[in-house]
């Protein structure tokens, strides 16, 4: 019964960190999304690099190059 607590516990720790490391190599890449919320609730998302982002991605980048705390 110890030897299974053992590897489950040692298990369990690797899992955690094959997670941690998955999710600082894959998921924290910033990849930029415009996401427009409507009054009933319902939101849309779009990549950035989509054709109808791209006026609100320019009106982003305008204001953070004017915003004195992202420089």
């Amino acid at each position: 019964m110890k030897r299974i607590l053992k590897v489950f516990g040692v298990l369990s720790i690797l899992g955690s960190l094959a997670a941690g490391a998955y999710y600082f190599l894959v998921m924290r890449t910033g990849k930029p999304q415009v996401e427009l919320y409507f009054d009933d609730g319902s939101m849309l998302a779009l990549p950035g690099s989509a054709a109808e982002a791209q006026p609100f991605m320019q009106v982003a980048a305008d204001i953070f190059a004017a915003s004195p705390i992202a420089k």
